[in-house]
């Protein structure tokens, strides 16, 4: 966990602290999860990660360093909580026939609209 400067609003209350908290942690040799739950970690948080496998979390929405601690602490057990989670399987589903028949005349009237503006050709 390391602090720095945070942006924003604040007058000089920001240019002299370092409320901004980021918070790294590294997924790829994490010896608290098992090597199943990694995997899934990894591919779950794939475009969060850095090129070492790390995760990164910055907050810097309060003035109080204090409370951007315990709120990266509280986005990183989400992230690694709804990651955890398996994701349901997609059923295949099929378009029912109200919707085929909806999407079939609303393409025949665009059609028909389209052919009326057709004005004077000869072909």
């Amino acid at each position: 966990m390391s602090t720095s400067r945070s942006g924003g609003p604040g007058g000089q209350h920001v240019n002299t602290t370092e409320s901004r908290v980021s918070l790294r942690w590294d997924v790829a040799t994490t010896r608290a999860l098992d090597i199943d739950a990694r995997a899934r970690l990894l591919a779950a948080l794939g475009p969060r990660l850095t090129a070492g496998g790390e995760l990164l979390v910055h907050v810097s929405t309060d003035r109080s360093q204090h409370a951007n601690r315990e709120e990266a602490r509280s986005r990183l057990a989400d992230l690694v909580r709804a990651a955890r989670k398996p994701r349901k399987s997609r059923r295949p589903t099929r378009p029912t026939h109200g919707s085929q028949l909806r999407r079939l005349t609303a393409k025949k009237a665009r059609g028909d609209r389209l052919k009326a503006r057709g004005g004077g050709h000869d072909d």
